[in-house]
């Protein structure tokens, strides 16, 4: 099995496949994109991320991107010809070419542009070390804090920080106080029995498997505080992996992420 990759009706390895300079989701991070879990060779969950990526389309302006079904034979093919059955599925979306060097754009003249790619992965659940990130917060007024966009440099760059410290991930704080989310996964903590996660109105990100969390009545919204209480549960969870961030959440974070995905059903 290796990874494979899509763009303008090319497959081939990630690596060597090209983008076309003048994209402006290469110049200027203008594009959205959603991360998928392939559990058997199929797309879990694939309504919801469609549905994120469509509001994120639109938030920012994008043309709409490929519809449900054009997707669903893309990925078949995908799975053919990589054989990868159990993998994380990138999907990505950008305004594609027009408005010249500069940040101006004609009405209509997006052209919009659609690439993929498949690697093999299989769910992690292993304790992961983490520290308040001290360069990067989440802006809670932001008006792209609800969008899966491009601009991702400063997620890497907690990420990066915590790496150097000598932990796995970095957690951030909300601009209006308490803590907000992982660099790259929403944040869970268990509370007298019940699961609590922080507002939207933190600026973190409406992951797929949290909106599972809660609409299936298994976590709250609540504000967290500006530091984990020692030795409560507590987990970062996106759609491919659901990390313990405690041992005391060791043994919950298999079962809570099987059971968000037998709950949300696999979508495709």
């Amino acid at each position: 099995m290796q990874a494979i990759a899509w763009i303008n009706n090319q497959w081939g390895d990630p690596k060597n496949l090209g983008i076309c300079l003048s994209d402006r989701g290469l110049r200027l991070a203008e594009g959205v994109f959603e991360t998928l879990l392939i559990k058997a060779g199929t797309a879990q969950l694939l309504d919801q991320h469609l549905e994120r990526w469509r509001r994120g389309a639109q938030t920012i302006g994008l043309p709409q991107p490929p519809d449900r079904a054009w997707l669903t034979n893309w990925l078949a093919e995908a799975i053919k010809r990589s054989g990868i059955v159990a993998g994380a599925l990138r999907l990505n979306w950008s305004q594609g070419d027009g408005g010249g060097r500069g940040l101006g754009l004609t009405e209509g003249e997006a052209t919009g542009r659609f690439w993929a790619t498949l690697h093999a992965h299989e769910p992690r659940f292993q304790l992961q070390s983490t520290m308040v990130s001290t360069r990067v917060q989440r802006w809670a007024d932001s008006s792209l804090r609800h969008c899966k966009t491009f601009a991702y440099g400063e997620m890497a760059l907690a990420k990066r920080e915590a790496n150097q410290a000598g932990y796995h991930d970095a957690l951030l704080l909300s601009s209006a106080g308490g803590l907000c989310c992982g660099s790259s996964a929403n944040l869970l903590v268990q509370r007298e029995g019940r699961w609590l996660t922080p507002p939207l109105a933190s600026g973190c990100l409406p992951g797929v498997m949290r909106g599972e969390a809660i609409g299936r009545g298994i976590a709250i919204e609540t504000a967290l505080g500006d530091a984990l209480t020692p030795g409560e549960p507590a987990l970062l969870i996106n759609s491919l992996d659901c990390k313990p961030i405690t041992a005391a959440a060791l043994p919950l974070a298999k079962p809570l992420f099987e059971t968000l995905l037998q709950l949300g059903g696999p979508g495709a």
